[in-house]
């Protein structure tokens, strides 16, 4: 071998190593973030998206929210139990159950708003209905099983939560069911679907 050809493939094995290094270095110090981590059967749901909602989306939520009371006001409702206690916290339950239990809460919440759309605050709870009918179809996708996963049984307080639901809409009032929606909601945005969508990162 020449020597010109043999300095010739050291300089390129030394450029190689170098370009090499130079990589791994800049690979290190910048470090890809921690996904959130979601339910296995959960894996094709996109939901960090609603951890915080647009200002223009929640001055519309606020902006149902004091109709929905003034309306609740002048029809004098009067409640002897609350639908969704203090003891409603979804970081009690596991991890996967809490997008079920998110459903369910948005899903009752959807019913009475849709109820409400035929009066005279329709036009304000356009946008609100909106918004939560798309959060509602994402839950959909996080909460169907995957082909190959085995149905869980759900824990005792998400089986207790989940019937409380389903009887409070048998056995409550139209306006209570109202006031329970309307006071749970800003609770229902900014503390359950953030929890939700921040997975096992919602300690």
């Amino acid at each position: 071998m020449r020597p010109e050809t043999a300095g010739g493939q050291v300089l390129s094995q030394l450029l190689l190593l170098l370009l090499l290094a130079a990589v791994l270095t800049r690979t290190s110090a910048n470090p890809v973030p921690r996904a959130t981590r979601l339910p296995p059967e959960a894996k094709e749901c996109h939901l960090d998206s609603f951890k915080s909602l647009s200002p223009q989306e929640m001055q519309a939520f606020k902006k149902a929210k004091d109709a929905l009371e003034e309306w609740l006001l002048k029809k004098d409702v009067r409640c002897s139990s609350r639908l969704f206690p203090r003891a409603w916290d979804l970081q009690q339950l596991q991890v996967q159950e809490r997008p079920k239990a998110l459903q369910a809460e948005l899903a009752l919440t959807l019913k009475v708003l849709e109820n409400m759309a035929d009066t005279a605050l329709g036009t304000v709870l356009d946008q609100p209905l909106h918004t939560l009918s798309h959060i509602h179809s994402q839950l959909q996708t996080c909460t169907q099983p995957g082909p190959t996963a085995e149905p869980r049984p759900p824990s005792r307080r998400l089986s207790r939560w989940l019937h409380r639901l389903q009887e409070a809409q048998r056995k409550e009032t139209p306006g209570c069911l109202e006031a329970s929606v309307t006071f749970n909601l800003f609770r229902l945005l900014i503390r359950d679907l953030r929890c939700v969508a921040s997975g096992d990162q919602c300690v």
